[in-house]
C-alpha cells in the first residue's frame, strides 16, 4: 500500500523535479513527510508569494515547470500573487496546495479557503483532488498543460485526508490525454502561404517579437527568418533576449549576415523602434499580445498596415489589434516553415532608414560624481556581465532602466511584464540561479521593490547561492511619483521612502557582503568586486529622486 502523499511525490519524480519551494504547514504535512529521504531538493522560503515566483523563475530559466507548495488557507492565498504574475507572463508552474480534509469542505473551518475558486481567472487548468486513485492522472495531465500550447500555471489542491490515503499501488500514465485540449502546433499551410505572399509584396516590413517568443526558445529561428529575409526587427518588454542586441543592426551590414534589430517598442521603448512601428506597411506579430505599453493606439497602426498575427494561443490573436492573416500554432513550427517558404525580399533601403534613425539616437544618462545615473550604469554593467548571464528587473523605473539600457545577448531578461508585481526580482533571480547554478544572475531591485521581498536573503544564504543584487536607492517610490508630476501636479503623497533602512548594514545583518556606491565610478568599480565574488553580494546604489524612467 502506498499513500497519497507518497504518490504525489513519486509523480513530482516522475516528472525529473529535482528541486521544488515552499513553506510548510498542516494540511501540508503528509506530503512533507513523504518528501523526507527523496531526490527532490527542497527550499524553505519566508513568504509563499516568493515560493510562486522562485517557481517561476527557475521555470524560466531551465525551460519546464517549476513547483512551488504551500498549506491550506493564508499558505494558498499567499501563493495567489505568484500564480497570477506567472499566468500573465505565461510561465509554466505548478502550484501544489495542502486542504482540508474532503468532510469539513465549505464548513469554514481553521485554515479554508477555496483555492481553485479564487485562482479560477489566472490559472490555465485547477484540480481539487477527491481521491488518491486521481493523483497520478492530474499531476501527468497538470505537468503537460502547464508546459504545452501557451505556457501558464497549473494548480493542484490535495485535502489532508487525500493524502493520508492508501491505495494500492502506484503506476505513472505514460502520456496525458486530455479530452478538448489539442494545442495547434503546426500553422495552417493556407495562412503560411497568405504570410509568405504578403511578405513578399511588402516595402516596409518589420517583426515584432514577443515573449511567446522566448517561451518557446524560438530565438535560433526567429534569427535564421530575420536574417534571411533582412526585415528590421522590433521586440516588446517581454519579448527581450529573442534577438541579440550586442551591436545587432548598428552598421549598415550586409542584408544576409545579421539581423537589424531596433529595440523595445512602445510607451518606454526606443524612438527609432517606434518610429519604424508607425511607418511600417506590414507587422509580423510574433506571440506578442500587443498590450498598452506595447502599441498605444493598435488600431490605427492596423489601419496604415498590413498584420500578420502568430500564436499558440487562438484567444490572443486579434484581441488588441486588427488582423489580417492569422497564425495560430507553434512559433518555432511557423517561423522553420516561413523561412523555409520566404524568398529574400529586397528591403536593403527600407532597413539602410531605419537603421539611420538607430544610429542617430544618442542615448540618454551620463555618468554623475553626485549619485549613481542608472541608465548609464547599467549600459557599463552589461559589458562587464557574461554573455549569457541573467538579469532580473523589478517593475517599476529599475524595469525601465534595465528594459532598454541594459545589452541582451545570448542571456534572459526577466521581469513582471504582464501583472508589474513588485518584489519578482529576487525571489525570481533566486529560482534562475538555482536552476542555472554556473550562470551569472543579476537582480535590480528599486529600494521599494527590494523591501516587498528582502526577507529571502536568507534564503540566499542557507542555499549558498551566488546572487548578486543591485539595489537602486533613490528613496522614492519613483514610477508613481512619476505619475504624480505626470497628472497631478506634482502633488507627492506616499511616495517618499521615509524609514528606510541602512541597506548595506541590514545585508550584511544576514551574513551578505554589501557595499554603497555613490557615483557611476564607484558603482562600476564596485560592480567589478560584486561579480568576481564567490559569494551573494549586495551592491547598493545612491540614486538622484529626480532621475526619470526614460
Amino acid at each position: 500500500m502506498i499513500s497519497g502523499a507518497e504518490v504525489m511525490v513519486k509523480c513530482l519524480e516522475a516528472e525529473g523535479v529535482e528541486i521544488a519551494f515552499g513553506y510548510p504547514g498542516a494540511a501540508i504535512c503528509p506530503f512533507y513527510d513523504a518528501l523526507y529521504g527523496s531526490s527532490i531538493r527542497h527550499v524553505l522560503v519566508r513568504s509563499e508569494q516568493n515560493a510562486a515566483h522562485m517557481a517561476s523563475g527557475y521555470a524560466r530559466a531551465a525551460g519546464k515547470p517549476g513547483v512551488c507548495i504551500a498549506t491550506s488557507g493564508p499558505g494558498a492565498t499567499n501563493l495567489i500573487t505568484g500564480i497570477a504574475t506567472a499566468f500573465m507572463d505565461s510561465v509554466p508552474i505548478i502550484a501544489i496546495t495542502g486542504q482540508v480534509n474532503l468532510e469539513l469542505l465549505g464548513r469554514d473551518v481553521f485554515q479554508e479557503a477555496d483555492i481553485t475558486g479564487a485562482c479560477e481567472s489566472f490559472t490555465k487548468h485547477s484540480y481539487l483532488v477527491t481521491s488518491a486513485e486521481e493523483l497520478p492522472r492530474v499531476f501527468r495531465e497538470a505537468f503537460h498543460i502547464a508546459a504545452t500550447g501557451r505556457p501558464g500555471p497549473v494548480l493542484i489542491d490535495v485535502p489532508q485526508d487525500v493524502q493520508e490515503q492508501l491505495i494500492p499501488r502506484f503506476q505513472y500514465p505514460e502520456k496525458a490525454d486530455i479530452i478538448g485540449y489539442k494545442p495547434n502546433l503546426a500553422g495552417h499551410p493556407m495562412q503560411i502561404k497568405k504570410a509568405v505572399k504578403a511578405i513578399g509584396e511588402a516595402k516596409r516590413p518589420v517583426i515584432c517579437c514577443g515573449g511567446g517568443v522566448v517561451l518557446a526558445g524560438a530565438r535560433e529561428e526567429m534569427n535564421a527568418f530575420a536574417g534571411k529575409t533582412g526585415i528590421p526587427v522590433v521586440s516588446t518588454m517581454m519579448g527581450l533576449g529573442a534577438m541579440s542586441n550586442a551591436g545587432s543592426g548598428w552598421g549598415l551590414l550586409p542584408q544576409q549576415e545579421e539581423p537589424a534589430y531596433l529595440g523595445m517598442i512602445g510607451k518606454f521603448g526606443r524612438s527609432f523602434a517606434n518610429r519604424a512601428i508607425g511607418e511600417a506597411d506590414l507587422i509580423l506579430l510574433c506571440g506578442a499580445r500587443v498590450g498598452d505599453r506595447a502599441i498605444a493606439l493598435p488600431n490605427q497602426i492596423a489601419e496604415q498596415a498590413k498584420i500578420i498575427h502568430i500564436d499558440v494561443d487562438p484567444a490572443e490573436i486579434g484581441k488588441n489589434m486588427r488582423v489580417d492573416i492569422p497564425i495560430v500554432g507553434d512559433i518555432r513550427q511557423v517561423l522553420t516553415a516561413l523561412t523555409e517558404q520566404i524568398k529574400p525580399g529586397d528591403f536593403r533601403e527600407w532597413r539602410r532608414q531605419v537603421l539611420q534613425y538607430k544610429n542617430q539616437f544618442v542615448p540618454r544618462g551620463e555618468d554623475r560624481e553626485d549619485a549613481v545615473e542608472p541608465r548609464s550604469f547599467l549600459r557599463a554593467l552589461s559589458g562587464l556581465m557574461d554573455e549569457d548571464a541573467i538579469l532580473a528587473a523589478d517593475p517599476g523605473q529599475c524595469q525601465i532602466w534595465a528594459a532598454i539600457n541594459f545589452t541582451q545577448r545570448s542571456g534572459r531578461f526577466l521581469t513582471s511584464g504582464g501583472l508589474g508585481t513588485m518584489g519578482y526580482a529576487l525571489p525570481a533571480a533566486l529560482g534562475a540561479k538555482l536552476a542555472k547554478p554556473r550562470r551569472q544572475v543579476v537582480a535590480v531591485c528599486g529600494d521599494g521593490a527590494f523591501q516587498m521581498s528582502l526577507n529571502e536573503l536568507a534564503v540566499v544564504c542557507a542555499c549558498h547561492a551566488q546572487l548578486k543584487i543591485i539595489v537602486m536607492d533613490n528613496r522614492r517610490l519613483g514610477m508613481v511619483r512619476e505619475y504624480q508630476n505626470l497628472r497631478y501636479g506634482g502633488r507627492h503623497i506616499a511616495t517618499h521612502m521615509d524609514g528606510n533602512p541602512d541597506f548595506v548594514a541590514l545585508c550584511r545583518a544576514y551574513g551578505i557582503p554589501a557595499a554603497l556606491a555613490e557615483n557611476n565610478a564607484q558603482a562600476e568599480e564596485l560592480a567589478r568586486e560584486m561579480l568576481a565574488s564567490p559569494t551573494p553580494y549586495v551592491l547598493v546604489c545612491r540614486v538622484d529622486p529626480e532621475t526619470p524612467s526614460v
